[in-house]
């Protein structure tokens, strides 16, 4: 084309000139009126070779096809699919909201096995991920834990009494309804969290009909009749009742009003518990005592007796050492006292043993692998790379089957993973487990792949497990805020090489650190000018030879359109050869050699420019190897970068990842904390119209937070968020049962009764129902123990080990603090 004097932009213009279609209006003729069409558009490749690119002055034709291959070729691909190792196209589904996965997958399901039928041999439709799979073994598994802690609940109430028990067991389906009915009114769906809500409440929503059901009991024991037992021993208990039920709701509103993406996680949990109780109090004040008078009456010739066998039992072997302990307490306040205030300080050094953290790792059977070779590096380069890690973990006898992108993200399986935009320097594998594999399974394959991936050359590889809650790119990430990109760059290095000499971090990441190289070409504006060439010509002419244009666009017989696209040959090897190649046409017709104008350079380029609220900032993000606290591990870090970094004015370090989740999380919890205290005073004052009641009612709160801080100790658990939800949900069942013993001693000294008889008979008189509402809560949520899961089992254990304290110290303290400080009482004349 240089001997011929024929430049690119020349050819350009020729093809785009030659393949039109341009209304030419219309006219009249005769009687009729037709519209004027002029076309010129190629109908095939052989159109586009014969189109006359110039002609000489002797006539000589020279036709395209003379200087230039024309060929039918497959667009240029920038992503590569797999599935276990063969070439494969993706279908996604995904499901619309409030929809049943279960009910959609199986009119999904008569779809494929029909498609399946249609296809051709050599190809296979196979499937890489299905949600309904974990969601219907999430769902079995905690219907396990239903039937398991309705069974253990059952167990807790044999003392009641066969008959009492069975009424109690009642209002378990009658509220599990009620409450299934409201969540869907409120626009809640059956999920992990919801599910888990109602397994936490199963323990708590007998809590009012054991108290109702035990009150009826000990009246007619006194002997009066069923009906009338169930008429008095409700009204005498419903203020107390209805207290306990605000309480309750008021402990688990400010987790059903947490700010940010961590409260549109936990929301449905507590909206569950909160329906669920609520539906309880209704079936306790009504279905209850209506089945109580019914169902109790063979009991009226028995009335005086003194139980069943069990409860014989729990009145000799458990409440008469309990009197004696209680006895001894009163007697010695001071030391009581004491020893409960040394165990709750005590308990609270072991925060900062604990440690905080956030949200745990997912118990999904999957592991993914990120994969990212040199910034510049081609999607081939990179394909043997990602192949390379293929084959080593097919080998793994763990693996069921695994997904591999080149070039792009895995698409979205995870609510919090969102797949990885275009770039021809990564990869990312998901690797599939058996979906029975547990979660110490998971994590030691996880360690595997590490060690077995550990060392490519060349090559940054990231074997990560999914993270519950808000989205995080990584747990550890340390934001350095300025304006100089340079300065950026030596401050992440600086702070990089922190976080590696760091103990237990991984995968340490500095994204200005990794710089990719641009090919500049800097034109020469006084030469341009003097050729008579514009830097838009310039740069038009370098698209077209380096990346190619598109000039139109061609038919085939069938209407399908196919782009016509005119570029250079590729040379791979030395593609910097090809700016040799490239003439511009000056405005006068001459072609003028691109190097003659412009100048070609290697040059470096940052790969990514990052701002937060308007300003630049360099990030240098990590992972933590298992058995080391992020949080205690940033603290750490934050403290290193302070001692060792000296940074220059209008430029600071700011700890964002999961700690600035943390403090986004929990940023609106004070005004809701403050809120539900206040609320929680005004509900004790009102029903108790004493400041003392309140104090010795809240005095229960602290027993609590010691069995919950040993509990998470002696798992090896830290102080996440849903142990802190646990915490606060712990602190509504322990002022629930310390509402029963005040509000019961507060009666007895209204009838005369001296204050020490009051606080030994109403300790005595509350102990039963308040142990079995404790039992019955703990047997609800030990399935959830036992379930071993990341994000459900701390919570679990929190309340267990909360509500073992709580029953165990204050039912000593309480009475101890009630017999220091009575609150003042009218007695009422008969």
């Amino acid at each position: 084309m240089s001997k011929l004097r024929l430049g690119l932009n020349q050819v350009l213009g020729l093809l785009q000139a030659n393949n039109i279609n341009i209304p030419g209006g219309s006219m009249d003729l005769g009687e009729k009126k037709y519209n004027v069409k002029t076309t010129s558009e190629f109908e095939n490749i052989e159109d586009i070779k014969n189109t006359i690119v110039q002609v000489s002055p002797e006539g000589k034709i020279l036709r395209l096809g003379q200087v230039a291959n024309v060929f039918e070729i497959n667009e240029d691909f920038d992503h590569i699919a797999r599935h276990n190792g063969k070439r494969s196209v993706w279908v996604v589904t995904a499901m619309k909201d409030k929809r049943n996965i279960i009910a959609a997958r199986k009119e999904i399901e008569a779809v494929i096995e029909k498609f399946n039928k249609e296809l051709p041999k050599g190809i296979q439709l196979e499937q890489a991920f299905d949600q309904e799979i974990g969601v219907k073994n999430r769902l079995t598994g905690l219907g396990r834990d239903f039937l398991i802690a309705i069974f253990l609940v059952l167990l807790t109430l044999l003392p009641l009494g066969t008959r009492a028990s069975f009424i109690v067991m009642i209002s378990i389906p009658l509220s599990l309804s009620i409450g299934l009915f409201v969540l869907d009114v409120l626009g809640y769906t059956l999920n992990q969290l919801s599910i888990v809500g109602m397994v936490i409440s199963l323990g708590l929503l007998v809590d009012d009909s054991i108290v109702v059901v035990e009150n009826i009991e000990r009246y007619m024991r006194k002997g009066i009749s069923a009906k009338e037992a169930a008429i008095s021993a409700t009204n005498h208990i419903l203020i107390a009742i209805l207290g306990c039920t605000a309480t309750l709701i008021l402990a688990f509103l400010p987790l059903a009003n947490l700010p940010e993406g961590s409260g549109d996680f936990i929301r449905s949990l507590p909206v569950a518990v909160m329906v669920t109780v609520l539906a309880s109090l209704f079936v306790s004040i009504t279905i209850i005592p209506f089945l109580s008078s019914i169902l109790l009456k063979a009991h009226e010739k028995d009335s005086l007796s003194e139980g069943n066998y069990f409860f014989k039992a729990f009145k000799k072997y458990i409440n008469t050492p309990y009197q004696k302990l209680l006895i001894w307490c009163i007697q010695h306040p001071i030391k009581t006292l004491s020893t409960a205030g040394i165990l709750f300080l005590g308990s609270l050094l072991l925060v900062p043993v604990l440690g905080f953290s956030l949200f745990p790792e997912s118990e999904k059977p999957i592991i993914t692998i990120d994969i990212e070779t040199e910034p510049g590096t081609n999607l081939l380069q990179t394909d043997k790379v990602v192949r390379k890690i293929e084959k080593q973990i097919l080998k793994l006898p763990e693996v069921s089957h695994i997904s591999a992108n080149v070039g792009k993200g895995n698409p979205r399986i995870y609510y919090n993973e969102f797949q990885k935009q275009n770039a021809a320097n990564i990869g990312q594998i998901i690797v599939y487990l058996d979906p029975e594999t547990k979660v110490t399974e998971i994590v030691l394959f996880a360690d595997k792949a590490r060690k077995l991936l550990k060392g490519i050359p060349g090559t940054k590889i990231e074997v990560k497990r999914f993270q519950q809650g808000p989205p995080i790119s990584a747990p550890i990430e340390i934001r350095i805020l300025g304006n100089n990109l340079d300065t950026l760059e030596q401050l992440s290095i600086k702070v990089e090489n922190i976080l590696k000499s760091v103990q237990g971090t991984m995968y340490v990441r500095n994204d200005l650190k990794y710089q990719g190289s641009d090919v500049v070409v800097e034109v020469n504006k006084q030469m341009a000018g003097m050729y008579g060439l514009t830097g838009a010509e310039i740069a038009k002419t370098i698209r077209l030879a380096i990346s190619g244009i598109e000039a139109g666009l061609i038919k085939d017989d069938e209407g399908d359109e196919f782009k016509i696209v005119v570029s250079t040959s590729d040379n791979t090897m030395d593609a910097l050869a090809n700016f040799d190649k490239i003439n511009i046409t000056s405005f006068s017709g001459a072609l003028v050699p691109l190097k003659k104008v412009a100048n070609i350079s290697l040059r470096p380029s940052s790969s990514i420019i990052l701002h937060f609220n308007k300003e630049r900032y360099a990030l240098v993000s990590s992972f933590v190897e298992k058995n080391y606290n992020i949080d205690k591990t940033t603290t750490q870090i934050l403290d290193e970068i302070g001692s060792k970094i000296k940074f220059p004015s209008g430029y600071r370090v700011v700890a964002a990842g999961e700690r600035e989740t943390r403090e986004e999380s929990f940023g609106g919890m004070g005004t809701i904390i403050i809120l539900t205290v206040f609320g929680l005073f005004a509900i004790l004052i009102l029903e108790f119209r004493t400041f003392k009641s309140t104090i010795i009612v809240l005095s229960v709160i602290p027993m609590g937070i010691i069995g919950a801080l040993l509990a998470l100790y002696f798992s090896g658990e830290s102080l996440s968020f849903v142990a802190t939800v646990g915490i606060i949900a712990l602190v509504g069942i322990e002022i629930k049962n310390s509402i029963l013993m005040v509000d019961y001693t507060n009666s007895l000294r209204e009838k005369g009764v001296s204050l020490y008889e009051a606080v030994l008979d109403g300790a005595e008189t509350r102990f039963l129902p308040i142990l079995l509402t404790s039992l019955t809560a703990i047997g609800g949520l030990t399935p959830l123990v036992l379930e071993n899961s990341p994000l459900i089992s701390p919570l679990a254990k929190v309340l267990i080990g909360g509500l073992i304290s709580s029953t165990l110290l204050s039912r000593l303290v309480t009475p101890v603090l009630y017999n220091l400080i009575p609150p003042a009482i009218h007695v009422k004349k008969d």
